[in-house]
């Protein structure tokens, strides 16, 4: 029975990691491919062409499954809190936007010609989308299992 429960938990594990994954790919085409598309192309000599980032696609994916799977592997372990699981996700959005995507955009607006409006563009639009992925991690449950652990009948 307790091994059944084990499969369950890291079944339910990767399948949160492949559901945030996803959805982080799909927000950053939408923040990154469609709503700053503009602001990319106002700077396309700063950039690779076409041809040449589409050749290097396969790391996108690299990119947004290490998301999915860090996310998930840090929230399973992130301590429960006092409130509710909404906050909780909101919370840990907040965190990971935080500790990566606000620093990096700052970094790259002072390493790189972009604009500030372009840089705060990016950070305030990332941290939405960390915060939306911190709730769906908040709604997908990921340390839940399905199963009730052995000798603890009433969870």
């Amino acid at each position: 029975m307790r091994r059944q429960w084990e499969r369950t938990v890291r079944k339910r594990f990767w399948i949160c990691c492949m559901v945030v994954s996803m959805a982080a790919l799909t927000l950053g085409f939408l923040v990154h491919g469609i709503v700053l598309r503009a602001d990319y192309l106002a700077l396309a000599p700063l950039y690779r062409t076409q041809p040449d980032a589409s050749a290097r696609a396969g790391w996108i994916l690299a990119a947004y499954g290490s998301i999915g799977i860090a996310m998930t592997w840090l929230y399973v372990r992130m301590p429960a809190a006092d409130t509710t699981a909404g906050w909780r996700g909101m919370r840990f959005g907040a965190s990971i936007a935080m500790v990566s995507f606000v620093p990096w955009h700052l970094l790259a607006y002072v390493g790189q010609p972009l604009p500030a409006a372009l840089a705060m563009k990016q950070v305030a639009l990332d941290v939405v989308a960390m915060l939306l992925l911190g709730l769906l991690l908040a709604w997908l449950q990921p340390e839940r299992a399905e199963l009730p652990l052995p000798g603890h009948a009433d969870r």
